[in-house]
């Protein structure tokens, strides 16, 4: 499934950085990550992969995970050291190798977020965790794409804004299961933070009264199927990256033999 007239991550990835530290941007940014603190304690395993729009930004610092690593399309500065240059839509990772997948508007900035989320179901082991951050068309900002001129449309309404039930059709056919919804920020989208403040009741209003009408979304899914079809790798292709793994203790070993 294609998209049309979307740009690719790479013409837009400086705009949507710029569009990130602007205030609204920030604040933006400030509420996924508490909605991503109160999810991330709770999934387990020894790798984690970061997939989004800003390479720089860590989102996953609460993880308990040992091992956390960003996937992105180029080299940036202040990008870790164990960052992996790859496209979204062709991860070099062997099937089955990670705990957790972020997904931060990676499928909002894309012309192809079906394959982005079955590239990140391949990667996933089963009983591991999908978390997918994107734009909610069922939101103020969503709506206010109707009216918005192309020529001054801001960054983030080059989004593709896919709803809820596509999301969840795309993960359900990639046999994973949603566990949890949650959407938040419901302040319009006014630049001026003088502007928003006097809206601020809607932020408390709309988690209680509205919890699925806010400006984005997070979509928490666990891959439960028993395992993939093996590639025999003297018929593939590709080459995998195989991620660390730790080496058993030998101390019982060692004391054996003396």
């Amino acid at each position: 499934m294609t998209f049309k007239n979307q740009q690719p991550v790479e013409a837009l990835s400086e705009s949507l950085k710029r569009w990130f530290s602007t205030d609204l941007g920030k604040e933006f940014l400030q509420t996924e990550q508490q909605v991503l603190d109160r999810l991330l304690p709770g999934l387990y395993g020894v790798h984690l992969a970061q997939i989004g729009v800003d390479p720089t930004v860590n989102l996953v610092a609460q993880s308990s995970v040992a091992h956390t690593f960003v996937i992105y399309h180029k080299l940036e500065l202040g990008m870790q050291k164990n960052s992996i240059i790859a496209q979204s839509t062709e991860l070099p990772l062997e099937h089955n190798s990670v705990d957790v997948v972020l997904l931060h508007h990676a499928l909002d900035f894309t012309s192809s977020p079906h394959q982005v989320v079955r590239e990140a179901a391949r990667i996933l082991r089963p009983g591991g965790h999908l978390l997918i951050v994107n734009f909610n068309p069922v939101s103020w900002w969503g709506i206010s794409r109707l009216w918005t001129c192309k020529k001054n449309e801001p960054i983030w309404q080059k989004a593709h804004f896919l709803s809820h039930h596509r999301l969840i059709d795309w993960i359900n056919l990639l046999e994973l299961t949603e566990l949890q919804t949650v959407s938040d920020y419901f302040l319009p989208s006014y630049e001026s933070s003088g502007v928003r403040r006097r809206f601020n009741w809607l932020q408390a209003f709309g988690r209680k009264s509205l919890p699925r009408f806010g400006a984005f979304n997070v979509i928490l899914a666990r891959k439960d199927i028993g395992g993939m079809t093996v590639i025999n790798p003297e018929k593939s292709a590709k080459r995998f990256i195989r991620l660390p793994v730790a080496e058993p203790a030998t101390r019982g070993h060692a004391r054996e033999i003396r």
